[in-house]
């Protein structure tokens, strides 16, 4: 029987079926053998994906406590994505890349990500890379109806745990009040910023190279246990900003934090890494800091990378938990990778995020695929307008500490246009790129004929 014969004879059987009163039930719908119906609009395709092509990447930045610079990817099927650079970047480090995507299919993911790896480095200088990662993803997401969780894997979690950040105060009651602010908000985790300058004014509790003595740890100790009093003894509570610290200085302050029980201590060394401040390129610093203290130790917001940035800090066991901010380290993807990777030898995952809702989202979706997490940042609880930068998602974003992990195709967001423009760094939205279309950034490439002698030593001219 041909495919045309069989397909005249259901259309017949659907006709008698319908005119029994039983289409809505038993309508015909291709499976596999002994499989479930295919759920009818279940993949939305829009039109072929195999003709799929990326068309264009535009910007906007909008301007909060760290800019938020957003990228936009169109296709010829009207089909975009949305991304973003990381926060305090700027959105040209992913600009320049727009060459190396238009004409591409987007849903080739990770044969346009291998193109453009040489191009991302540490610090926000992998922001670009990560904003294409994020964009491709979601028009992955939309074109195959699925959110982009699904097309990394499954879920571990329908939830991610959320720490917030508080910035310093020099009156340690005053300091407290804050965190106690953030619980009564409903978080369960949490960080404060320790800067040694909160001790600075107390004669000898700070030396020449800005760094605490005894006196000044003993007086920094005085904010943990300020905090602790109000939050609770049980609650999880991590430590950033510490100044200029060396691998020896590094110790003092782990092995004084010791009876604290700190979450973690984050990003301790900042002098002395082969890089500047958070950005570790010294993996056996790292080592020798985690090994002559019982306080938790973590890094590498500002890595980018797996075999780049975090594979040594891993196979050495430099560190007891690691720290990406998946829009430096590599995004949805990468970020996994590096996540997977740290979980084989048992060191767990904490993430860093100060960005949008959209960075936000895309680092959801890649969180609920790991196993070993712990939090993640919300540096933006005290923007009351962060919220309403995007729609589709339940509002507050952050429900009693938690972020719900989307269902929704693709990242499960779009852009409030008429509250991103009241906040815009840079005036225009989504405005041409024409000054992007020439190769910036490249490797090797012809540029075309050139005229040369052949092996005759005639003139000619070839490709």
């Amino acid at each position: 029987m041909t495919s045309k014969e069989r397909f005249s004879r259901r259309r017949l059987l659907e006709k008698a079926m319908a005119a029994a009163g039983l289409s809505a039930a038993m309508k015909f719908v291709d499976r596999p053998a002994n499989g479930q119906p295919i759920q009818a609009g279940g993949v939305n395709k829009y039109s072929a994906p195999s003709q799929l092509k990326i068309t264009d990447m535009r910007a906007i930045r909008i301007a909060s406590n760290f800019d938020y610079p957003i990228i936009r990817i169109d296709t010829n099927q009207g089909v975009y994505g949305l991304g973003e650079v990381r926060d305090a970047g700027n959105e040209g480090t992913a600009l320049i890349l727009k060459p190396h995507l238009v004409g591409r299919n987007p849903l080739q993911i990770e044969p346009i990500l291998d193109s453009i790896r040489n191009f991302a480095n540490q610090r926000r200088m992998g922001g670009g890379y990560s904003a294409v990662d994020i964009a491709l993803h979601d028009i992955a997401g939309k074109v195959y109806g699925v959110p982009c969780w699904r097309l990394i894997g499954s879920k571990y979690r329908d939830r991610v745990r959320i720490y917030c950040d508080t910035d310093q105060t020099a009156d340690p009651k005053v300091f407290a009040a804050r965190l106690l602010r953030r619980k009564k908000m409903g978080y369960t985790f949490f960080k404060m910023d320790l800067g040694t300058s909160l001790v600075r004014h107390i004669p000898g509790a700070v030396n020449s190279r800005g760094v605490a003595t005894t006196k000044g740890l003993q007086h920094l100790c005085e904010y943990l246990v300020a905090v602790k009093d109000a939050i609770g003894w049980d609650q999880p509570l991590a430590a950033d900003h510490f100044g200029p610290l060396d691998v020896n200085d590094s110790i003092r302050y782990a092995r004084a934090f010791e009876p604290y029980d700190l979450a973690w201590m984050e990003d301790p060394l900042q002098v002395g890494t082969l890089g500047r401040g958070d950005s570790p390129k010294n993996w056996q610093a790292y080592k020798e800091i985690c090994e002559a203290t019982t306080t938790v130790i973590n890094t590498g917001e500002s890595l980018f990378g797996l075999e780049e940035g975090f594979r040594p800090f891993i196979e050495n066991r430099a560190v007891d938990m690691i720290h990406p901010d998946p829009l430096t380290s590599g995004a949805i993807r990468e970020t996994k990778r590096i996540a997977d990777y740290a979980s084989m030898f048992g060191i767990p995952t904490a993430v860093h995020f100060a960005g949008s809702p959209v960075g936000c989202m895309a680092s959801v979706h890649m969180i609920a695929t790991i196993k070993d997490f712990v939090a993640m940042e919300n540096h933006a609880v005290d923007i009351p307008w962060w919220d309403d930068l995007v729609t589709g998602l339940p509002k507050p974003i952050v429900q009693n500490g938690y972020i719900t992990v989307p269902d929704k195709p693709g990242l499960g967001v779009e852009l409030n246009e008429e509250v991103c423009k009241q906040h815009l760094r840079v005036p225009g939205w989504f405005e041409p790129t024409p000054q992007f279309d020439r190769y910036i950034v490249d490797e090797f490439r012809r540029g075309g004929p050139y005229p040369h002698l052949d092996a005759e030593g005639k003139p000619v001219v070839s490709d």
